[in-house]
């Protein structure tokens, strides 16, 4: 987990920032510290609400960790932070640190589907690899059907369509729920 000493609001935003950009895949992923124009609510609005959000994703995880056996779960922590809009993702597994990482940018997604998103990249984490292969596949299947939602057809050439799988619903302006306006 990521921790501050600070309890001014802007210096914790920006302390959790820079931590989560260490276990990102690449550190541009969150380039949000160095944007002049919204660096100060949004490190603001993370100082002050983060701990909540990130308490939400946990249930999430902790809902998909019960769709499979003690010994079947790996470790795995989830953070939400704001990505650059340049990437184009949602979010993203790091199967490169240990614990797992799990980063979830719940300000592209509307809030009812951030739990398909937690889901889909725990599917990653599951699977032990990058990418929307069988392996993947069968993980998201499988908490498909724990979580009672329509599993993915699983054929020939479903990579595709796996990428955007369970389909989560845009939001118009993904910082707006950074800067405390979504």
């Amino acid at each position: 987990m990521l921790l501050t000493t600070s309890t001014d609001p802007f210096t914790r935003g920006l302390d959790y920032l820079y931590g989560v950009r260490s276990l990102a895949l690449d550190p541009g992923i969150v380039d949000v510290v160095y944007d002049l124009d919204n660096r100060i609510p949004i490190c603001t609005w993370v100082g002050n609400h983060i701990d909540a959000l990130n308490t939400k994703l946990n249930v999430y995880l902790q809902a998909c960790h019960d769709c499979f056996h003690p010994w079947e779960q790996c470790a795995i922590q989830i953070l939400a932070a704001p990505f650059a809009q340049s990437f184009g993702i949602d979010g993203l597994c790091n199967l490169q640190t240990d614990p797992i990482t799990i980063l979830i940018d719940v300000g592209r997604v509307l809030p009812e589907d951030w739990w398909l998103l937690v889901m889909h990249e725990y599917a990653h984490a599951h699977a032990g690899s990058p990418g929307h292969h069988q392996e993947f596949a069968k993980s998201l299947a499988h908490l498909c059907l724990g979580l009672a939602i329509a599993p993915p057809s699983c054929q020939p050439g479903m990579e595709a369509s796996l990428r955007s799988y369970p389909n989560c619903r845009p939001t118009k302006d993904p910082l707006a729920f950074w800067r405390g306006l979504g």
